[in-house]
């Protein structure tokens, strides 16, 4: 399949929601929003598919948003995907690049490690600090608002 080597092993299984968690998460939060917004929705003559569109997702979005933090910084994150599938040090990701940064038997520049560290978590320190809202809506609500 030409997949070792290249970025495809890293993100195309997340698409297939590979991610169990996740598939929890969505099916918990959802399986809290009460029934009567359902038949409410029915009463008023709104179809399935109203039903999803109209009612059914705006209120799933905090945990959609929830599930696509915690699966960006997972990727972000991960260490051993892509030591087993990258064998390029051209195309390590930053987690593996700082590893390797470090040398064991030797002495390391810690104020460049620190940096990097530094520089590695600010696309999750930004997606975090824009996203908060939705990621404590989508732990704390079960589908009421008011």
């Amino acid at each position: 399949m030409g997949w070792v080597g290249s970025f495809r092993p890293l993100i195309i299984p997340y698409y297939f929601a590979t991610q169990g968690f996740f598939v929890y998460l969505i099916y918990n939060f959802i399986k809290g929003v009460p029934r009567d917004l359902d038949e409410a929705a029915v009463i008023d003559g709104c179809s399935k598919y109203g039903i999803f569109g109209r009612i059914m997702l705006p209120l799933t979005v905090p945990a959609l948003i929830t599930s696509g933090i915690f699966s960006f910084i997972w990727r972000w994150d991960d260490f051993l995907s892509a030591l087993l599938y990258i064998n390029s040090s051209n195309m390590y990701p930053v987690s593996l690049a700082l590893k390797l940064f470090s040398d064991p038997s030797s002495s390391s520049d810690y104020g460049a490690m620190f940096a990097m560290a530094t520089l590695s978590i600010m696309p999750c320190m930004i997606i975090f600090i824009f996203l908060q809202k939705y990621l404590v809506e989508g732990i704390a609500t079960t589908g009421l608002k008011g």
